[in-house]
Formats: structure tokens, C-alpha cells, sequence
């Protein structure tokens, strides 16, 4: 273009200079030199002009490159963007799978933790079940024992019902038999003093036959004595079966209803938390409180009291009749509770 411009001023110059040259008259002819270099000049200007054509178009078309380019690159920004964009939410996914599998490997850790615990708990449950079925044999041998023990155990109450009752008619006879023996005693009581009176009056002969009265009487007195002191002590030995028999009956009861109040699974429980077998925890169930063991030395203490407030009521003065008959009969009433209180025990066990 600059070249073109310069032409184009010598072109313009040229011409005014012709121009110039064509009104001054006394100006010459131009040479042929000017000629030429006009003609030179004019081809170069074509030439300048073709190569400003060329050039424009080749302008055109590198602006069409540009353009083109220009659209590529925005594309490509377009695209980058995209691909940035992309790559962004790649590497979010990429930290989020990362914290997940981060996640993961802790839960697999604490699942694996958790897989063996399970497996030591399978293992303590499956030696747990073997020892359960190794003590449900056990207790069904056990069961079969009770069975057979519970109808020895009725036949007992059976022979007991009858010994109490052959007892009761003992008993009753031999209160017959004290009724009489009171009267007789009264009467030989009557007898003595009516004797005692007549004494005097009586002879040496009937004082003999006194005597005789009296060692008869006095014999008999013996064999009251004895009688009542047998009577007394059968009276307190029975009173004391009644009462190892009422306590073996509460005993049954006491570890039926325990047994049925807890399931075979906690009464094993029970065991294995005690460290003994479950006959041994039956055992330790059946032994007696503290209680119950001061009952019975507080029961024995009385019977040995009532024999011996039997005994110096027999070896006391006159009358009495009275206080033994109230002493027996409070025995008796006591031994009529504690039978009740059996043939109660004994229906509800069976």
C-alpha cells in the first residue's frame, strides 16, 4: 500500500508536470526518458495494483481463517469449559468414590469385626445347645426317677393314711383307757381315804388287807405311770414323723412349684452361672434355711419341755389328773392339725 501511495504521488506529479509542460509554450517536448520511466512507472503501478488484489484476497481469505479459527477457539473454549467442567465433577465423583470406599473399608472392618464375633457367638451357642442336650437327657433321666419315686411316694402316703388311722383308733382307745384309769384312780383315791379312816377302828387283820390294797394299788399306779410315759412318748414320736413328714412334703412342693416357675433353660442358666451341675443347684435348693432349722430345734425343744412337764406331773402331788388329760390332749389336737396339714400337703402334691 505504501508503494502504491508513492506511485500513485510520482503518477500525480507526472502529470502535473506534463500539464505544466502543455500550457508553458516555451517549455520542450518531453524526452523519451520521461516516456519510459511513465511507462515503467504505470507497469509497476499495475503490478502494485495486482499484488494489492492478491494481497487483499489473500487478506480476505486469512480474515476468513481468522474467523474461522476464531470460531474453532471459542468451540474449543466452549469445549474446555465443558471438559473442565467435566473434569471438575470427575474429581467431586472421584473424592466422593473415594470417602465412599474410605466408608466402605471402615464398614468392612467393623463387618468383619462383627462376622467374627458372630461366629465366636454360633460357636458358645452350638456348645451352649450340646450341653443343654446333654442335660435334657440328664433331666429326662431324672424325670423318669421322679416318676418312679412319686408312686413309691404315694404308696407311702397310702401306708401312712392307714397307720394314721390305726393310730387314731389307738388313740382314742388309749383315751378310753385313760378315762378309765382317772376313774379308777378317783375311786382308789375314795377307797384309800374311806380305809384310811376306818383304820383305826379296823383290827390288825383288816390293816393287813389294807396293805395288800394299798401295794395293789400302788402296783397299778406303777403300771399307770408306765402307761402314761409309753403313751407320752409313742405320742411324741408320732408327732415328730408327722412333722419330718410334713416338712419332706413341703420340700416336693416347694421344688415342683420352683421347677415349674422356671423354664429348663433358665434353671440350666441358673447352674452354668453357678458353676455346678443342675443336680447340685437341686440339691442346694432342697438344703433348709436357717429358719426352718431354728423351727425344729425350737419343736424339739418343746416336746422334750412337755415330757418333761409330763414326767413332774406323774412324780407331783394329788390330784393330777386334770392337768395330765389337758397336757395329752393338747398333744393330740396338735398331732390332729399336723395331720390335716399332711393329707392336705400330700392332695395337692398328687
Amino acid at each position: 500500500q505504501q508503494e502504491k501511495e508513492d506511485l500513485q504521488g510520482k503518477l500525480e506529479l507526472r502529470e502535473h508536470l506534463s500539464q505544466t509542460a502543455g500550457k508553458s509554450e516555451a517549455t520542450p517536448t518531453p524526452s523519451k526518458n520521461t516516456d519510459l520511466e511513465m511507462k515503467q512507472l504505470q507497469c509497476k503501478l499495475k503490478n502494485s495494483n495486482n499484488e494489492i488484489t492478491k494481497q487483499s484476497t489473500s487478506i480476505k481469505s486469512l480474515k476468513n481463517e481468522v474467523r474461522e479459527k476464531e470460531e474453532r477457539i471459542q468451540e474449543l473454549q466452549a469445549k474446555i469449559s465443558r471438559l473442565e467442567r467435566d473434569l471438575n465433577m470427575k474429581r467431586h465423583l472421584i473424592e466422593d468414590l473415594r470417602s465412599r470406599l474410605k466408608a466402605n473399608q471402615e464398614n468392612e472392618k467393623t463387618s468383619n469385626e462383627t462376622l467374627k464375633s458372630l461366629e465366636r457367638k454360633v460357636k458358645s451357642l452350638t456348645e451352649n445347645c450340646l450341653n443343654k442336650k446333654t442335660s435334657i437327657d440328664s433331666l429326662k433321666q431324672r424325670l423318669n426317677v421322679a416318676t418312679k419315686e412319686k408312686s413309691q411316694y404315694e404308696q407311702m402316703y397310702h401306708k401312712a393314711k392307714d397307720e394314721l388311722e390305726k393310730k387314731d383308733l389307738k388313740l382314742t382307745s388309749l383315751e378310753t383307757k385313760v378315762i378309765e384309769t382317772e376313774c379308777a384312780m378317783t375311786e382308789l383315791e375314795t377307797a384309800a381315804s374311806q380305809q384310811l379312816h376306818g383304820l383305826a377302828k379296823q383290827s390288825g387283820q383288816a390293816l393287813q388287807t389294807v396293805q395288800k390294797q394299798l401295794l395293789l394299788t400302788s402296783d397299778k399306779v406303777e403300771e399307770f405311770i408306765t402307761f402314761v410315759k409309753t403313751l407320752t412318748r409313742e405320742l411324741q414320736h408320732s408327732v415328730h414323723e408327722l412333722r419330718t413328714k410334713i416338712k419332706q412334703a413341703k420340700k416336693m412342693g416347694e421344688a415342683r412349684a420352683y421347677k415349674k416357675g422356671l423354664s429348663q433353660e433358665s434353671f440350666q442358666l441358673a447352674a452354668s452361672i453357678l458353676n455346678v451341675s443342675t443336680t447340685d443347684l437341686e440339691e442346694i435348693l432342697e438344703v433348709e434355711d436357717d429358719e426352718e432349722t431354728a423351727k425344729t430345734k425350737m419343736e424339739f425343744e418343746k416336746d422334750k419341755e412337755w415330757l418333761q412337764y409330763i414326767q413332774k406331773l406323774l412324780e407331783g402331788q394329788f390330784p393330777f389328773a386334770s392337768y395330765l388329760m389337758d397336757a395329752i390332749l393338747e398333744k393330740l389336737n396338735e398331732k390332729k392339725k399336723l395331720v390335716e396339714e399332711y393329707s392336705s400337703l400330700m392332695k395337692h402334691t398328687v
